[in-house]
C-alpha cells in the first residue's frame, strides 16, 4: 500500500538507494543522516558566494545559484541547476534534487526533495519527502511532531501502521500541489498529483489524483459609517 514506487519516480533522484529496499515510503527518513555520512561528496563551485554560509559537509551541483543570506548548514546534497534564495535555511541531512527552487525564509531539515521541486516562500519542511515536481504555495507547513511527542501512526482503511518515528512530517507524491498557508499534520501522505487547497489543515492519506477543498462561509455586512 505504501511502497515508494507508488508515490515516487526512481528516475527523478540520484539517491534512490535510500528507497530501494524498504517496504514503506517513510522508512528512509531515519536513514538520511547515515546515507549522507557514507555517500556525500563534498563539492563546492569554483566561484564564491557572497554573504552565504556553507557548512563543511555540503555538495552543491553545477549551475546552482545561491543568493546572499542563505544558510546551508549541512550535511546537505544539493543537485545541479537549483535556485537557493535569500533567507533559505538548509539544516542537517537534506537532499535537494536537480532544478529545485528553495525560497526565501524556507527551512528544511532531514528531508529528501526529488527533482524540480518548488518551495519558494515562507515554508517549513521537516522530516519529509517531496516527489518530483512537487509545489508548495507560500506559507505551507509540514508539521513533523505531534503535540504529545508520541510516535506517528498512520491510520488508513481500518488498518494501523506504526511508523516508529517521533518526527515525521509529510510524504508528497510526484506532482502534488499544496496551496498557500496549508498545514500538513504529522504523518500526512499525499498521492501523486494530489492537491490540497489553500488554508486546509490536513491529516491522513490522500489518494492520487484527488483534491481537498476547504468549505467556508462568510458574512458580508455593511461597513460602519461612524469613521
Amino acid at each position: 500500500m505504501f511502497k515508494p514506487n507508488l508515490y515516487l519516480d526512481r528516475t527523478q533522484t540520484e539517491h534512490w538507494e535510500l528507497f530501494d529496499k524498504v517496504e514503506y515510503v517513510w522508512e528512509p527518513l531515519s536513514e538520511i543522516g547515515k546515507y549522507l555520512q557514507w555517500h556525500i561528496k563534498v563539492k563546492l563551485p569554483a566561484k564564491t558566494f557572497e554573504g552565504v554560509h556553507i557548512g563543511e559537509k555540503v555538495h552543491i551541483g553545477t549551475g546552482t545559484r545561491i543568493e546572499p543570506g542563505a544558510v546551508i548548514k549541512g550535511p546537505a546534497w544539493i543537485g545541479p541547476d537549483c535556485e537557493i534564495r535569500t533567507g533559505a535555511y538548509v539544516r542537517e541531512n537534506v537532499i535537494i534534487g536537480a532544478g529545485s527552487v528553495i525560497g526565501n525564509s524556507c527551512e528544511f531539515k532531514n528531508s529528501v526533495l526529488f527533482n524540480a521541486c518548488q518551495v519558494p516562500h515562507f515554508s517549513y519542511v521537516g522530516d519529509s519527502i517531496l516527489g518530483a515536481r512537487v509545489h508548495l504555495g507560500a506559507g505551507v507547513i509540514c508539521s513533523n511532531v505531534k503535540l504529545n511527542s508520541t510516535p506517528v501512526v498512520i491510520l488508513h482503511e481500518g488498518k494501523k501502521y506504526e511508523t516508529g518515528l517521533r518526527k515525521f512530517g509529510a510524504i508528497l507524491g510526484d506532482g502534488a500541489e499544496v496551496g498557500c498557508n496549508a498545514v500538513l499534520n504529522p504523518g500526512s501522505i499525499i498521492g501523486r498529483r494530489g492537491m490540497i487547497y489553500p488554508g486546509v489543515q490536513w491529516r491522513g492519506v490522500l489518494e492520487a489524483d484527488t483534491m481537498v477543498k476547504a468549505k467556508r462561509s462568510y458574512d458580508v455586512v455593511p461597513r460602519s459609517q461612524s469613521h
